[in-house]
């Protein structure tokens, strides 16, 4: 791998910024139009559409670099490749005359891959197919263009470096797996930040089962400033998008998690610390994201106190349990002071998340947030009208489902209790468009449907109006009791005269 790296064109440069991959970043490796993310680990193995590869040559190049996948699994920078122009090319004027029987390419299977196995790249095994294709020149130019592009997906490994963002992560995820998404679409995510006012120096609750992927998206949006509340159900939130987008330390101090069975208690004003003592917390559930990032992956960066609480507490219970063989009479000794480090880990962890928790409670208890998300797998109405309760009047909300059946109860519901204006039931439509010299049109294939939005902004109540304090505040505005002032009634009482 070292001489693999010394044949680079360029080497990495002394002082590495925030453009460059370093060692240990999360990146997203593309290829056409598939993605994975994945992170940055010299002398790891990582396989990407049935390639296998390391990503040490990668380490000081820029982000947005292509790489060619040569023998050995070792990655070589690509050089720009100047394409014939199309004066150059011999093409034919009708496709009509050329029959497909198979016959047109003298080069068999063997023989590529008799190519493959001597080493040769792929731009020109493609090159050779296209000179002993026999019916290539009778082609008309835009058929030999989507020849040229098929066998270069095929036999060309080209991989594209990219810095993970909400857009690349969203379409990842979108296309590999929708399910761990709830089905919500890149544009769909883009209007729940824009709908929900997402802000740096906001106070936000969010509440999803979406991998982690919406709270990801809220904290790149917020840059590190404000609070973010996330509500969990069962024992742990679910954080491995979150992971992906490689955060650093300081994203962490304003992200605060709150267990979501425990919201209707802090309503209710019996909440207490010992709620949080008396539950168990033996595990954490993590869950693996779409194949694009490894439980051990997620594991290892728990190390660097990365947002994967739950893979932290994974490593936490395999490291120490790791015994290497050795002497029998110091095996015995050696289980019993890693068991005990073990729960003192572990009691050092569930001290510092009943803290969090604490801190959460009290954030929530102040009935000030500046704006609520809702994406889940759960019926959004019960969920709406309790956490409502803790958003502050004149500020946004905003509640995505795949179907729009639900939001339309909760729309309902909400008229209702009131407290609420402005309420919209929302659907995007997306369509994709090639764009090419001579060929733009709409694609063939088009999403069917990316998830609803119901957005709209919380107001006072009625309730709240009838509050003696509320009035109180409130009197001094009233118009029919306010005093007028002394200019207005000399001038009346002059006229009057």
């Amino acid at each position: 791998m070292e001489a693999s790296a010394a044949e680079q064109p360029s080497s990495p440069p002394p002082h590495l910024g925030d453009h460059c991959i370093h060692d240990g970043d999360f990146v997203v490796l593309k290829r056409e139009d598939v993605f994975k993310a994945v992170q940055v680990q010299r002398r790891k193995k990582v396989t990407f559409e049935k390639q296998w590869f390391y990503l040490d040559n990668a380490i000081g190049h820029s982000y947005g670099s292509a790489f060619d996948v040569s023998s050995g699994g070792s990655l070589q920078l690509r050089k720009k490749v100047e394409e014939p122009t199309s004066e150059t090319k011999e093409a034919g004027t009708d496709n009509r005359n050329i029959v497909d029987d198979g016959k047109s390419q003298k080069l068999t299977q063997d023989d590529i891959k008799a190519l493959k196995d001597k080493g040769i790249k792929g731009e020109e095994i493609v090159q050779q197919l296209i000179e002993n294709s026999t019916t290539f020149r009778d082609k008309t130019e835009f058929a030999q263009d989507k020849y040229i592009k098929k066998k270069k997906k095929k036999y060309e490994a080209i991989v594209t470096i990219l810095k993970p963002s909400t857009r690349i992560l969203s379409i990842m995820y979108y296309a590999r797996e929708p399910g761990k998404i709830n089905h919500m679409r890149y544009d769909t995510l883009a209007q729940m930040l824009t709908l929900g006012n997402i802000r740096a120096g906001n106070k936000m609750i969010v509440m999803e089962t979406c991998s982690g992927l919406v709270l990801g998206a809220m904290m790149e949006r917020m840059g590190g400033f404000g609070s973010i509340i996330q509500l969990y159900p069962g024992d742990g939130p679910v954080r491995a998008a979150t992971a992906c987008f490689g955060f650093p330390k300081s994203f962490l101090s304003g992200l605060y998690e709150f267990p979501l069975n425990k919201v209707n208690s802090l309503l209710n004003g019996t909440f207490s610390a010992e709620m949080l003592s008396s539950e168990p917390k033996d595990s954490t559930p993590v869950e693996e994201s779409n194949g694009e990032l490894e439980e051990k992956e997620i594991a290892e960066q728990a190390d660097e106190g990365n947002i994967v609480d739950a893979a932290e507490n994974n490593a936490g219970e395999q490291r120490p349990m790791e015994i290497v063989p050795g002497d029998p009479e110091n095996k015995e000794p050696k289980e019993k002071r890693s068991k005990r480090d073990y729960i003192q880990e572990k009691q050092r962890r569930q001290e510092e998340q009943r803290k969090r928790h604490l801190e959460a409670a009290a954030l929530l208890g102040e009935r000030n947030a500046d704006g609520l998300i809702v994406a889940s797998r759960f019926h959004p109405t019960p969920l709406l009208l309790s956490l409502l309760d803790f958003v502050a009047p004149s500020r946004p909300f905003v509640v995505y489902c795949q179907y729009k059946e639900p939001l339309l109860e909760c729309y309902t519901k909400l008229r209702e209790r009131g407290g609420v204006i402005n309420l919209r039931l929302s659907e995007t439509w997306l369509r994709n468009y090639q764009v090419l010299p001579d060929r733009s049109h709409p694609k063939l294939l088009m999403s069917g449907g990316g998830g609803y939005l119901l957005s709209g902004f919380t107001v006072v109540s009625d309730s709240l109006r009838a509050d003696p304090s509320f009035k109180s505040c409130t009197g001094a505005l009233d118009p029919h009791k306010a005093e007028e002032p002394a200019a207005k009634k000399q001038k009346c009482m002059e006229s009057a005269s």
